[in-house]
């Protein structure tokens, strides 16, 4: 529950680190609210305050004009009950939550009934499933309505919806205006749209780049000093995007081919850039311990990198055991070369779409370590293939399930494991205690050592981990 009083005075602090924590529904306008909305702060008798952007919708207020709250961060997955919930927005994002079939197979990914599912979702969001859906797709909706100028039918299929009919319908009976009141003048092209990602600041724009260009996939990422580029595929859709940082939000230039999982894919940026973090609470824990204090005031706001495709990051994972960083990116940019399918963009370097699961589980152990690649871990690969391929799910709700089930796959242990719940999982508390980097800077010591350190940075070890790598040297 929120309390009123605390809200109201963060709600007049207009302090950005608030931003997507809570919302203010006005009851005098019938409008809701960011806490950093710029307009006069109401009078606190008349302001009642939700924890979601549907809360406030299912009590019939009407989004803000001015702060636009389909811009405001999320909040990060911290419990199993959020997680569950962050997983359901997932599922609506990637367009496969359709049905109660669908919530059937969700909640029984995560050991649930249905009947559980639906109140762990009321109870961490406020709304149902389906209410928490529509939401979700008439805010994307009025961002591409105001950002962009794509045609409002190509809004309306980009958004979820089945028919302009059903669009028209939903957005005239939630916000009593026609979409097109909307539209503002914006220079159309003919390849490409623009959108924003905001995030809760500070965030260490340069140091999650560092990282990333370090790590880039030959072919399919391009990392400069200022910009991120992909190929991206999602189900039949191809094509590119490029994220450059401006102000306080990430700018997504992407191609009109992928304006059908548009949902999908901002889900899958924000995932890769962390943009749902809560840096002020990770900052005031990991703060305490003086081992942490220096490197979190040299670089506020460190990211923990996610990933934009898990396949791609776990196959990144077992190349990267016991060699360098550049060695593997080296290995990482053949396989992509071998195993990804061949597209045209006009960004330099970028040329492959990054490989398939289903593709590698049918090549051979001697194909695959004709690329430089060790033997056992050529046979790594192919199970690891072979386990995606058939739908090995993602538990990100249950991290240490997931753990367990990628440790039984021949040729992965635990180093392997937690890097992969650190990034593509997004599990703040994962932490590869035998990482030879952490042990040394934490003073060499033993994995047993380190797990022992680590206790006092929980549930926050991942964030932790990228501070020991950016700025610990190893300790006298």
């Amino acid at each position: 529950m929120i309390d009123a009083k605390i809200a109201y005075l963060a709600l007049t602090s207009r302090d950005s680190r608030f931003d997507g924590v809570f919302y203010v529904g006005v009851i005098s306008t019938g409008i809701y609210c960011r806490p950093v909305c710029p307009v006069k702060a109401p009078l606190a008798k008349n302001c009642l305050f939700f924890d979601s952007a549907a809360a406030a919708e299912k009590a019939h207020f009407r989004p803000c004009l001015r702060c636009r709250p389909e811009l405001a961060p999320g909040n990060a997955p911290i419990d199993n009950g959020r997680r569950i919930a962050d997983s359901l927005i997932q599922h609506i994002a990637e367009g496969v939550l359709e049905e109660d079939a669908s919530l059937e197979t969700l909640a029984a990914r995560y050991s649930v009934s249905l009947r559980q599912l639906r109140r762990i979702v009321h109870k961490e969001l406020g709304v149902s499933p389906l209410e928490l859906k529509q939401t979700r797709r008439l805010l994307l909706a009025k961002q591409l309505l105001t950002e962009t100028a794509l045609p409002v039918t190509e809004i309306a299929l980009a958004s979820g919806f089945a028919s302009l009919r059903r669009f028209n319908d939903a957005f005239s009976k939630r916000y009593r205006m026609p979409p097109g009141r909307l539209r503002k003048q914006i220079p159309a092209d003919s390849d490409t749209s623009t959108l924003l990602l905001h995030y809760r600041p500070p965030f260490d724009w340069v140091a999650l780049l560092d990282f990333l260009r370090l790590r880039a996939l030959k072919g399919v990422e391009a990392v400069d000093d200022v910009s991120y580029a992909r190929t991206v595929r999602l189900g039949a859709h191809r094509g590119w995007i490029r994220v450059i940082h401006t102000g306080n939000s990430l700018q997504v230039t992407f191609t009109h081919s992928l304006a059908p999982v548009l949902s999908a894919l901002l889900l899958r940026l924000r995932n890769l850039f962390d943009l749902d973090a809560h840096p002020q609470i990770v900052a005031e824990h990991l703060g305490q311990d003086p081992l942490l204090s220096e490197s979190l005031l040299k670089n506020p706001g460190l990211r923990v990198p996610g990933a934009f495709d898990s396949f791609e990051m776990m196959v990144r994972a077992v190349l990267g055991q016991q060699i360098t960083v550049k060695a593997a990116t080296t290995l990482g940019g053949r396989f992509a070369d071998a195993f990804g399918e061949v597209i045209t963009t006009p960004v330099p370097g970028l040329t492959h779409l990054s490989p398939e699961a289903s593709t590698v589980a049918c090549s051979t152990p001697e194909a695959i370590a004709s690329l430089g690649i060790v033997r056992t871990r050529a046979r790594t690969l192919l199970a690891l293939a072979d386990a995606c391929a058939q739908g090995m799910p993602e538990t990100a709700a249950q991290p240490e399930l997931m753990i367990a089930r990628l440790t039984a796959l021949p040729g992965i242990g635990d180093w392997t494991a937690h890097y992969i719940a650190m990034r593509a999982l997004r599990w703040p508390d994962a932490f590869p205690a035998a990482d030879i980097v952490v042990r040394k800077n934490l003073g060499s010591v033993t994995a047993k050592e380190a797990e022992r350190l680590a206790e006092a940075w929980r549930p926050w070890r991942s964030y932790a981990v990228m501070h020991i790598w950016k700025n610990l040297t190893p300790l006298k």
